[in-house]
Order: C-alpha cells, then sequence, then structure tokens
C-alpha cells in the first residue's frame, strides 16, 4: 500500500530526474561555446557514461527477463542500441549546433506522438479520436513556435529542426521495436546494454571522421562532458526509473510535462536563451497536447 509519503518522495525523484534530463542541451550548447564540434562531445558524453553502465552490465549480467533470450535477440539489442541511442543522441547534438536548447526540448518532447503513429503504420494500433486531436495540438505548437523562430535567427534554424525530428524519430523507434525485447533481458539490463552498444558506435564513428585532437580541448569541455554524462545521462535514469516505479507511469507523465519547463528556465539561467511570448505560447500548447496524449493512453492501456 503506498503511503503519501512515498508517493511525494516518488514525485520528487521524478521531477528531479526529469530537469537533470533537461539540463542535457543546456550544457551541450555551453560546450559549443568552447569551439567543439558535436561528435567530439558526444564522445565524451559516451566516455564517461562508459564505465557506469559497464558495471551495472556486469552486475545485473547473469538476471535475466521473464524469457531467456537467445542470439537473435542479442541482434535486435545491438541494432536498437545503434538507432536508439547512438542515432538519437548524435542527431539531437548536431541539431543543437542550430538551434536553441529550449526550442530542441520542444522538438524531442514529441516523441510519444510518434510511438503513436508508428505503432498505428506498423502494429495496427488505433489512435483514438483524443490522441488524433493531442497529436494535431502539439504539432500546431511546434510550427508556432519555429515559425516565429526562422523569422528571427533565418533559415538554418529548420535544419536544426530537422536534426531534431530525427533524434525523437530514432527514439521513438527504438521505444516501439525494443518494447518485446525489454521483458526477456529486464529494464536496467537491457537500458545497460544498449548504452553499452551506442558507446561503440561513438567511439567508431569520431575514430572514422573527426579531424579534431580530443586532448586538444579546453577543460570546460572535459567537465561540461563528464557533467553531461553523469548529472544528464546516468544519474537521471534511474531516478526517472525510480519515480515511475513508485507513482506510476501516468502520474509520471504529468511529471514529464516539466522537461520543456525546465529546459526554457535553465537556458535562460545559463544560456541567456529569451523565446518570443509566440514561442512560450506554442511551447505550452506542445505540453497540453502531449499530456493529452500520455495521460488518454495510459488510461486505455
Amino acid at each position: 500500500m503506498q503511503t503519501s509519503k512515498q508517493f511525494w518522495y516518488g514525485l520528487g525523484l521524478g521531477v528531479l530526474g526529469i530537469v537533470l534530463f533537461s539540463s542535457k542541451a543546456v550544457m551541450v550548447k555551453m560546450a559549443y561555446t568552447y569551439k567543439v564540434d558535436s561528435i567530439s562531445i558526444l564522445l565524451l558524453r559516451m566516455l564517461f557514461s562508459f564505465p557506469f553502465y559497464l558495471v551495472i552490465a556486469f552486475w545485473y549480467n547473469k538476471q535475466n527477463g521473464n524469457v531467456k533470450p537467445n542470439k537473435k535477440d542479442y541482434l535486435w539489442l545491438v541494432f536498437f542500441g545503434f538507432v536508439g541511442y547512438y542515432l538519437a543522441s548524435y542527431f539531437d547534438f548536431v541539431g543543437l549546433t542550430y538551434i536553441k536548447a529550449s526550442l530542441e526540448r520542444i522538438i524531442l518532447f514529441l516523441y510519444p506522438t510518434i510511438v503513436l503513429l508508428l505503432n498505428k503504420w506498423f502494429l495496427k494500433q488505433p489512435i483514438s479520436k483524443i490522441q488524433g486531436f493531442a497529436i494535431g495540438l502539439t504539432y500546431l505548437g511546434v510550427v508556432i513556435a519555429f515559425s516565429s523562430e526562422v523569422s528571427i535567427t533565418g533559415p538554418d534554424v529548420i535544419l536544426g529542426g530537422f536534426y531534431i525530428l530525427l533524434s525523437a524519430i530514432t527514439y521513438a523507434s527504438y521505444l516501439v521495436g525494443s518494447g518485446w525485447l525489454i521483458p526477456k533481458f529486464g529494464v536496467v539490463k537491457f537500458t545497460a546494454y544498449a548504452m553499452l552498444v551506442s558507446c561503440v558506435c561513438v567511439f567508431i564513428h569520431y575514430g572514422f571522421i573527426s579531424k579534431s585532437n580530443l586532448l586538444d580541448l579546453s577543460w570546460q569541455v572535459y567537465v561540461l562532458g563528464a557533467c553531461i554524462a553523469v548529472f544528464a545521462t546516468v544519474i537521471p535514469s534511474f531516478l526517472v526509473s525510480a519515480s515511475i516505479k513508485m507513482i506510476s507511469s501516468s502520474n509520471f507523465a504529468i511529471v514529464a510535462g516539466v522537461g520543456p519547463i525546465s529546459t526554457i528556465i535553465l537556458a535562460g539561467i545559463f544560456l541567456n536563451e529569451m523565446l518570443t511570448w509566440i514561442q512560450l505560447f506554442g511551447a505550452l500548447v506542445v505540453i497540453i497536447g502531449i499530456l493529452l496524449v500520455s495521460l488518454n493512453k495510459t488510461s486505455n492501456t
């Protein structure tokens, strides 16, 4: 039986996890001020994250989910690690070179709607009228926010928005496709393995295309890379998991609405980013739409 104290504790963990996740875009934008490219800062994120997930994977190595995975399952895990964490992260970091951190979070926040659309197209799962209305509402909010930004900063924001949208699509694809694998491995073990796959992909990517010397970066970039790995990747992933376990996924869907708001606030404090009233209205429309999608989806399960 859940007590009121446990609920508020779980709620606090969820809010903290979401705020820490939201800080990633802000810290990436701060790193870019030191003339570092996207693949280098992504590499630092993975380098500092790698030991944590390696220990987690080793610790949970002998623990399986409901069904023991076979060799084919491991191949799918590699694929989804490539798509869901490597590609999604790479597109996100590249997109952040063109657009504001606060706008990045608004687009990434669309992934629940993309999950619904992918389930509709590939798994033939129906979309309710409320969900359809909410999906339309979220994309209307993005159009409102970005049409204003294009007039302010120019067409580069469209390219940046496109990369962030690709990040949201690849992450949503990972969520849809990996759903049947997670029960076989267990959530923690699957996440750790998928993250290790993405780390290796980033290492290979950097080795082939990067022309920069990782040892020539300023010390601030290393600090930010470590902070992104620890405080915006590893720690919030466990905080969110603990929160969902304590307060349920439906309540966490409401907590997730803090994400874009916290990014806007953090970007204003640390990056001096200012959104217009029209963009703030667009962000609010997106948040309302996603909450409708998440709550309606949960109530139907």
